[in-house]
Parts: C-alpha cells; sequence; structure tokens
C-alpha cells in the first residue's frame, strides 16, 4: 500500500485502519466549497466507496473555494464533474454521483448504505433533513457551516445528540455567502476539519467526535468549540418536506421577498415575511396544515417557530433552492 504509507505508518490506523477505510461507505452531501476538501481527503485517504450528492452546476463564481474544478468543468453537474475529479486522483476507490437535489423522500435512502453521512452542503434545510434522517436510522452525521471568515464543524446522532438537540432555532440574521461573502481558505479549513471528523468515526478514534462541535474563526486565527452530549432532543419539531409534498388544501406561506422571487410556484401561496407571519394567526386558528416556504429554509425555520410560540403546531417547511 504504498499510496498510504504514510498514514498507515500511524499506530491509529495501521494496515488494520487502513481496510476498514477501504471497507467503508461515506455519502456527502454537496460537493462545493466545503465538499471539495471533503472529498479530497476522504478519496486520499482511501475510503473505498464515496457517494456524492448534488444537485447544482459548476460556476465560475465557485471556483475560488472549490478547487475541484477548473474552467473546462463550468456547467457541468458537480456531482459528475467531482466524480471524474476523484477518480483520476485516485482510481483505485469507487465514487458514486447522484446529481439530485436531497429530500426528505430521498435522505433515508441515499444514506442507507454508508458507514458516516457528512453534510456539505451548507443549508439549513439540507441539515435538518439529514439530521431527522440520522437520528432516526442511528447514523453519524458531520456537519459543517462557514460564512465570512467564521465556521463549525461537528459530529452528531450516530447514538449521540442530533442537530436538533443543539441547534433547536437559527437565526434569520446570520445572511448567506451570496449576501455576507466567504473566504475560501476558511472554508477549506473546515472542509478539512469535516473530512477529519469523519475519518475519525469511521477508524473508532477515542474520545469519540460525536457531542462535540469546533468552531474556527479565521479573522482571529482561533480555534473553540464545545462539548453538547447529553443534550436533550426537542420534544417536537416542525419537518421539512419535498415541494411535490404540498397538498392543494395547505395554507402556503411564501416568505420570499417580491424581487427575488416574482411568481411563488404554489397557486394562492400568501406572500409575508417573517416579521409579519403572524397575520396568517386567527380565530379560530387555521384548520390546514400550514407550509411555510423560503430559499435555503432559514426564514422558514424562523417562522415556524414565530407560530409554534402563538400555539400553531399544524406546520411544514419547504426549501425551494
Amino acid at each position: 500500500m504504498t499510496r498510504y504509507a504514510r498514514q498507515t505508518v500511524l499506530a491509529q490506523v495501521g494496515e488494520a485502519g487502513q481496510r476498514r477505510l477501504a471497507a467503508s461507505t461515506v455519502l456527502v452531501v454537496g460537493a462545493g466549497g466545503l465538499g471539495c476538501p471533503v472529498l479530497q481527503y476522504l478519496a486520499g485517504a482511501g475510503v473505498g466507496h464515496i457517494v456524492v450528492v448534488d444537485h447544482d452546476t459548476v460556476e465560475e463564481t465557485n471556483l475560488h473555494r472549490q478547487p475541484l474544478y477548473g474552467m473546462a468543468d463550468i456547467g457541468a453537474a458537480k456531482a459528475e464533474a467531482a466524480r471524474t475529479a476523484l477518480l483520476r486522483f485516485n482510481p483505485l476507490i469507487a465514487v458514486e454521483a447522484v446529481a439530485e437535489r436531497l429530500t426528505p423522500q430521498n435522505a433515508a435512502r441515499l444514506g442507507s448504505g454508508a458507514d458516516v453521512i457528512v453534510d456539505a452542503a451548507d443549508s439549513f434545510a439540507v441539515t435538518y433533513m439529514l439530521s431527522d434522517a440520522c437520528q432516526t436510522t442511528g447514523k453519524p452525521l458531520v456537519s459543517a457551516s462557514v460564512i465570512g471568515l467564521t465556521g463549525y464543524a461537528g459530529a452528531f446522532c450516530g447514538g449521540g445528540p442530533s442537530y436538533r438537540a443543539v441547534f433547536p432555532e437559527v437565526s434569520i440574521d446570520g445572511g448567506t455567502c451570496d449576501t455576507v461573502g466567504v473566504l475560501g481558505t476558511a472554508v477549506a479549513v473546515l472542509g478539512g476539519l469535516q473530512a477529519h471528523l469523519a475519518l475519525h468515526l469511521l477508524l473508532g478514534l477515542e474520545p469519540t467526535a460525536l457531542g462535540r462541535v469546533v468552531t474556527f474563526d479565521a479573522g482571529r486565527l482561533a480555534f473553540g468549540g464545545f462539548d453538547f452530549d447529553g443534550s436533550p432532543e426537542p420534544q417536537s419539531a416542525v419537518p421539512f418536506i419535498a415541494p411535490a409534498a404540498v397538498r392543494s388544501d395547505d395554507l402556503v406561506v411564501d416568505l420570499r421577498r417580491l424581487d427575488e422571487a416574482p411568481v411563488s410556484p404554489f397557486a394562492g401561496a400568501r406572500r409575508l415575511d417573517v416579521d409579519h407571519v403572524e397575520e396568517i394567526v386567527t380565530q379560530p386558528p387555521p384548520s390546514q396544515r400550514i407550509v411555510l416556504c423560503c430559499r435555503s429554509g432559514q426564514r422558514s425555520l424562523m417562522a415556524a417557530e414565530r407560530l409554534r410560540a402563538r400555539g400553531l403546531g399544524n406546520l411544514a417547511l419547504v426549501a425551494l433552492g
């Protein structure tokens, strides 16, 4: 195993650990800024089977933080371009490309054969979907997020607390990479950390990475973090559903601005922002299910918390991408 000689010499890996990696399957959701270093380092370490899930295509604005791709890949499906690059890098492994959007309907199926699931999509909706699926199936989930110069990576589920147990609510003030920006090297550090956490779990190193979040501030050049082992699971949670699961009798609230989406995909949807979502609360309260939709799921989660505080419980969320 000349290719892996520098890691098999480690007492924590050895020949047995290398065989363990070769027999492992990792599902990586997202082949963007976080996914590129995750995929490169998992492939480099010799993880035997990698499943890449991403519905997006390569754009020129991606390239400063997604070095797995080149100019010739612009317009190509990220999952397919990533598979080609990884096999060129390490032809000894198997890489499966799935060019589709992750949904609550396919999350469990895609992760069924995986030993570890890596959430590299940096999407609130995807993170909660994967956490719910992993909590049900007992699969470990490695999730990360980065914006601007700060971010975190952590290991959830798999016998430890879920993402919802640690982050039951989200803030609408965080912004997105589109609005706030992001430095490519900060993404690389967090993606590399995700890959390390995944390898840590695959190799069964102790103490376990489960129940631990590591934070990184690239501006201050500082690492931090916290343990969350033992955090209680929320008693109830609002589920994400696929757009196709919205019914004709649902009360749909589209939280996107008109300049974001002049036309809603749902006929009869009300257009409200998070600060005014309580306007749908009536006496008696609406009897049908209320579906809250936005681009990433961030505003839908915030709006759901406001409505739950007003006593409404029949809620569902949709992320429209």
